[in-house]
């Protein structure tokens, strides 16, 4: 890739108890499954011989667990705006569940009561796609579903209420944001991959 249109590589934390059961995990520190584990190293693999500038992970130890076991923890640089949405008082509920008591709730229509709102994790996004442009040459950033979900709206300019729902991540998964060779417009060059912890 030419230093003129850099990469940004989003790798998905490997899975933990919680994204099994499909339970919402924001601030909650939970550590990889040992499935987890062998997704991290395997992603590890898949991003061998990738030349990025730097490294970011979330400080929750499902992303820089994984950051580590694919072989970047000696670089990542940890960086709170790269945190999952904080769920607030639907933190460990399933969607399901929520829907029980709000059956039309939406994430990225109607925020967490207690948590954060779409507009305050946006702001967090907006503040990291301005560090990712800042270093203009490819970068890794290592965190969590939602989050990268947000920022991949927020890279493309487009308000997450309506994308962001649409965009769904797997666990260890990677996924790429660039620029149109054409028009230097930014935009997903690839989404979700996971061949390679099949």
């Amino acid at each position: 890739m030419s230093e003129a249109f850099p990469v940004v590589y989003l790798a998905r934390h490997g899975e933990t108890a919680w994204s099994l059961s499909g339970q919402h995990t924001g601030l909650t520190d939970l550590p990889l499954t040992e499935r987890g584990v062998q997704a991290a190293k395997s992603l590890g693999e898949r991003l061998r011989g990738v030349k990025v500038a730097k490294v970011f992970a979330s400080p929750l130890q499902r992303a820089h667990k994984t950051a580590e076991l694919a072989g970047f923890g000696a670089v990542a640089e940890i960086d709170r705006d790269l945190v999952e949405w904080d769920y607030g008082k639907y933190e460990g509920l399933k969607t399901a569940e929520i829907r029980v008591e709000r059956p039309d709730w939406e994430l990225f229509h109607d925020g967490c009561p207690g948590g954060e709102t779409l507009e305050q994790i946006s702001a967090r996004a907006d503040r990291m796609v301005a560090k990712l442009r800042a270093v203009n040459a490819s970068v890794l950033v290592f965190s969590s579903g939602h989050i990268l979900r947000v920022l991949a709206a927020r890279w493309l300019g487009i308000d997450p209420a309506v994308v962001g729902r649409y965009l769904i991540l797997d666990t260890a998964s990677v996924s790429e944001l660039g620029y149109d060779r054409n028009w230097a417009r930014p935009v997903i060059r690839l989404w979700n991959e996971t061949r390679h912890s099949a």
